[in-house]
């Protein structure tokens, strides 16, 4: 499964927040979306998840433009992940992720015997089972993040979105974190993950997308597109030199190349 971005530009009334993006993401790859503060980086995931209509371009799935999919179709190819989420009530860890398959059920329908297996299959998958009776206000921010993966896993989409999945965690939960999301692209999802830190894109990540001024700045594999005029130009600050420009820094290998020129014409 794919998700492809053609041209895409987005304006709120006269202020153009993006202006023809387009790349694509690929099964089996992480792509970071990597820029700062104000570069367009939340209102793309919201076009992409179809909560926003741009002013033109669009995105497509497998071909399928997301402006004429349903909400059941997308939430069956599409995930997202929030950056931190507090419900209202303290629900159990299972009931958090058995929330994820609310769209494979009917309006009226409770989840069942086939739901519970997914949700519970899910945790197994993340090795946070143990925590499947817990209160979810009660486990640490690294476990949350962990739920709410396996919420978008339960979901059974094959597109997983996102939203800096490890800010505000500690060291050893961001590490975490990011390897079950290296395990997931392993396993065959796409997974698009914006990030402040380019430490962490370097190295997590298969394909970079960097945004400047709601532009693309750069596409590609990290070994193209860290560069430290790329990191000046992004940050505005001076970089001398980019401390895991090595390959033997990275995670994860790049995947083969991708054709990526019949999603952009």
């Amino acid at each position: 499964m794919s998700l492809c971005v053609n041209n895409l530009s987005f304006s709120y009334g006269p202020r153009q927040v993006l202006r023809n993006v387009s790349f694509q993401a690929q099964r089996g790859e992480v792509l970071s979306v990597l820029g700062p503060n104000g570069a367009g980086k939340s209102t793309l995931f919201r076009c992409m998840l179809g909560l926003l209509t741009p002013t033109s371009g669009g995105t497509q799935i497998d071909g399928r433009d997301v402006a004429h999919m349903g909400a059941s179709q997308l939430s069956r190819a599409i995930a997202y992940i929030p950056q931190s989420h507090n419900p209202v009530f303290n629900f159990s860890v299972l009931d958090m992720v058995l929330m994820g398959t609310t769209a494979q059920l009917g309006r009226f329908s409770a989840p069942g015997a086939a739901q519970r297996a997914q949700a519970e299959e899910a945790l197994a998958q993340l090795g946070i089972a143990h925590l499947r009776d817990r209160g979810y206000c009660r486990i640490s921010g690294g476990e949350r993040q962990l739920v709410l993966i396996a919420r978008a896993m339960a979901q059974q989409a094959r597109i997983l979105v996102m939203d800096e999945p490890s800010a505000s965690l500690d060291f050893g939960n961001r590490l975490r974190v990011m390897e079950t999301v290296g395990k997931l692209a392993q396993e065959g999802y796409a997974v698009i993950q914006s990030t402040h830190d380019p430490e962490q894109a370097y190295r997590y990540s298969h394909r970079i997308l960097a945004l400047y001024g709601g532009q693309v700045a750069a596409f590609g594999t990290p070994q193209e597109t860290m560069k430290n005029t790329l990191i000046s130009q992004l940050y505005g600050v001076p970089v001398a030199g980019f401390s895991l420009m090595e390959d033997t820094a990275r995670v994860f290998l790049p995947v083969k190349d991708i054709n990526t020129k019949e999603c952009m014409k």
